[in-house]
């Protein structure tokens, strides 16, 4: 078992997903993460984990039964729609035991998961970290909000796009995509917002037009998460007082003004706070020439726009995959660095590049059709 102290920061679902590998390899690890505690903030909304990077992580971390006990069942169901409220896809998902290729599980309960199998003591919440720098034979120093610090032989940045980790491997900053969300909510949508509900469906919904749509998803608790999806400047979003929900309101449905009625009630009926978010990428290629003591896992490493669906689920393998290679390499941390990172590039920019060509199509000026064209041809491929 390695003796150099680990340090993981972030207690996101990457840095989880390492620290319950290391735990189950009997190698212990620290977690820092600057919110108060688990309930500090909500999680978002509904993940798809994938058979061949999500659900692989959640084996590594002999999780795979309580996982299944998590999913949604029906929550693969996708529906396809243009401004007009044209049905093109209404598929149901799927109701069965199995767990399938992409079910569907809720970030929260996902999390808590995770959460529930770490030693007691592993995550040191309300730890902000708010300066990095290196010290002799790859060891960190890390300085926090309450001016305490920490040295570690190994740091991990798992600290999300605005990583303050990544700076000691890259000079990379993510850079906005052009695309911003807006995103609300509809609480018990089947008493309260039957149509909201009736239009987004069990699962999935994707109403998209030439440079703005709607992405909706239907939620365990019986909530509809929808986010608003408008191509803008990148101060459009700063432009808007979204705390005034009325204004904000009123800002939206200007902007969807000449989509059908339905369209409108999943603005208006929303019964959230407005919560905008532009999308924000890293460079497809991302790279970093290693350095001793220390590495990236998710979106610190490879954030992406969210139109290839891999995001939890990278964050999730890479932690797994950086885990094994740990334990696998006890006596050499940058042996092990060096196998983690030499599958983490190519793996993380063939997903980017997916992410990135999948923004552009469904936003075209074909929208919806680039989207159908393309679920034909994943379906073709099967």
């Amino acid at each position: 078992m390695t003796t150099t102290p680990i340090t993981i920061v972030g207690a996101g679902l990457g840095g989880l997903t390492l620290a319950r590998v290391l735990h189950v390899h009997g190698i212990p690890s620290t977690i820092y993460e600057l919110d108060a505690s688990p309930q500090a903030r909500t999680q978002g909304g509904m993940l798809d984990i994938h058979d061949y990077n999500g659900q692989v992580a959640v084996k590594a971390a002999g999780l795979f039964d309580e996982f299944q006990k998590i999913i949604h069942p029906g929550g693969q169901a996708t529906r396809i729609l243009d401004k007009h409220g044209t049905v093109y896809t209404d598929e149901p998902g799927d109701d069965g035991d199995g767990v399938g290729g992409r079910p569907e599980v809720d970030r929260g309960d996902l999390r808590k998961m995770l959460l529930d199998s770490l030693p007691e003591g592993t995550i040191r919440w309300g730890s902000k970290v708010t300066a990095v720098k290196s010290l002799d034979d790859g060891k960190h120093e890390l300085t926090f909000a309450d001016g305490s610090t920490v040295i570690t032989g190994l740091l991990i940045g798992a600290d999300g796009a605005w990583s303050r980790i990544r700076p000691l491997l890259s000079d990379a900053r993510p850079a906005y995509t052009g695309m911003s969300f807006i995103e609300v909510a509809h609480h018990d949508a089947a008493e309260r917002h039957p149509g909201p509900a009736k239009t987004v469906g069990a699962g999935m919904l994707f109403a998209l037009d030439a440079g703005q749509g709607f992405l909706a998803h239907s939620e365990t608790d019986g909530s509809l998460h929808i986010y608003t999806a408008l191509t803008k400047p990148a101060d459009w979003v700063d432009s808007v007082d979204w705390t005034d929900t009325d204004k904000g309101k009123a800002v939206l449905r200007e902007e969807f003004h000449d989509w059908a009625p339905e369209f409108h009630a999943l603005i208006s009926e929303a019964d959230s706070a407005l919560v905008p978010r532009t999308i924000n990428a890293l460079p497809v290629d991302h790279r970093w020439n290693r350095v001793p003591g220390v590495t990236l896992l998710g979106d610190a490493a490879h954030v992406m726009s969210p139109f290839a669906g891999e995001g939890a689920n990278l964050a999730m393998l890479d932690g797994a995959e950086l885990g094994k290679a740990i334990a696998a390499h006890p006596g050499d941390i940058e042996v092990a660095l060096a196998a983690y990172e030499q599958d983490l590039f190519p793996r993380s920019a063939e997903a980017a590049e997916e992410a990135a060509r999948n923004l552009e199509l469904c936003f075209d000026d074909r929208a919806p059709h680039s989207l159908l064209d393309q679920f034909a041809a994943y379906a073709e491929a099967q």
